[in-house]
């Protein structure tokens, strides 16, 4: 039986989904670092990781029987995808499945600092009545900036228009305005237009830093600032001066640049003890509706991939989804992507007697994924002959 290595606490919907099809799963509760992941990866067929762990080009060359990695949650910035794909490991999220969670605490954080509820909350346990309405505002009519309008920027946007907020967001790519959103020009104007500014923008290295002194100073005075997307996207100590000098009025953090491997363990930032700061430990998809939805989808993604070798939604292999023919074999064959691949995958079948009855081809950037489905059988011979063509990455045989 496969075995499948499940890191960082996922839902029992990843086991219980795995186990059913023929998997055995084994659970982490932590995080690994690269020299424990190399060693636990022997004689493992999937991984199954939540955001700490990083899958490195080391970690997968050490894994020769990996065949597909799970990301449960919506980056994949911690895994190596062209490693990945170079050594026929289809790697999965869940784009979709905790956005709600995430737009949820955004909007509860933007409420909770306009009203600067963690201020009158700290004061009161300490024994003292302050009641005033001094710094304390309604979201209603405020300007909320949305720097990243992916699934949660838009439908953050969304729910705070709802909410009787003015919307305006930025993005490098076009996206399509929702409700009454209005694109901004530029980053710098909505910075200085905005009541909120709130960060959503994804993992790729080049948003490393992007977010420092000059963003934060060109933000209105004032304002209110959260991230909820990446840790090393934002200048943590320039944040901390912003808010100490007044010129923020309060901020609302989810990720940070280092982060504790486990539950329990030390936590160290320059955040820390400023007033009407809220720092959550990266919980923006940690709701139990969400990480069961997370659990369920890409375990079920996962259990697909090893049981027909469909890749559909695969984040670095060619997506392939073919019905299967009842009472065939099939040949997952990942290659490069060079001509001439199938015809050969082709003349393998035909020179030993197999006649295909079902068969589809996509390529992605340097590979090809063809999934032929046979009802001869496939003898040893036929499964050398493809695994010898110079050209494959990887053969499935399920």
């Amino acid at each position: 039986m496969a075995r499948a290595l499940l890191l960082e606490n996922l839902h029992p919907q990843a086991s219980t989904i795995l186990a059913g099809s023929g998997v055995t799963p084994v659970e982490h509760g932590g995080a690994m670092d690269e020299d424990e992941l190399v060693e636990a990866l022997q004689g493992v067929a999937v991984l199954g990781i939540r955001s700490k762990t990083q899958v490195t080009e080391r970690v997968l060359a050490q894994a020769p029987g990996l065949q597909a990695v799970g990301a449960f949650c919506i980056g994949t910035n911690q895994i190596d995808l062209d490693a990945a794909a170079a050594r026929g490991v289809a790697v999965f999220n869940a784009p979709f499945s905790n956005t709600r969670s995430v737009v949820e605490l955004a909007i509860a954080e933007i409420i909770a600092l306009t009203r600067r509820l963690t201020v009158k909350d700290s004061t009161l346990h300490a024994g003292v009545w302050d009641k005033s309405a001094e710094g304390s505002h309604e979201v209603r009519g405020r300007t909320l900036g949305i720097v990243g309008y992916g699934n949660i920027g838009s439908q953050l946007s969304v729910v705070a228009e709802a909410l009787g907020m003015s919307v305006v967001y930025y993005d490098t790519a076009e996206k399509l305005a929702l409700g009454n959103a209005r694109r901004a020009p530029d980053l710098e104007s909505l910075l200085r237009h905005s009541d909120v500014v709130t960060l959503h923008v994804d993992g790729r290295s080049g948003n490393a830093g992007f977010f420092g002194r000059e963003q934060l100073a060109q933000m209105r005075e004032g304002a209110v600032f959260l991230n909820l997307s990446r840790g090393f996207v934002l200048d943590h100590d320039a944040l901390a001066d912003a808010v100490t000098s007044g010129h923020l009025s309060g901020a609302a953090i989810d990720v940070f640049p280092e982060e504790p491997k486990k539950r329990g363990d030390a936590f160290a930032s320059p955040l820390r003890g400023l007033a009407n700061v809220i720092l959550t430990p990266h919980i923006g998809g940690s709701t139990e509706e969400a990480q069961e939805d997370i659990g369920r989808f890409v375990a079920t993604k996962l259990r697909d991939y090893l049981r027909t070798g469909s890749t559909s939604l695969s984040v670095n292999l060619p997506a392939v989804a073919l019905d299967r023919v009842p009472g065939t074999a099939r040949l997952a064959h990942l290659h490069r992507n060079v001509p001439g691949v199938l015809a050969t995958v082709n003349r393998v079948l035909a020179e030993h007697g197999v006649n295909v009855d079902g068969q589809l081809l996509t390529t992605r950037g340097a590979f090809g994924y063809a999934v032929t489905d046979v009802a001869d059988g496939v003898t040893p011979e036929v499964v050398e002959a493809l695994r010898a063509m110079p050209e494959t990455v990887r053969l499935l045989v399920v």
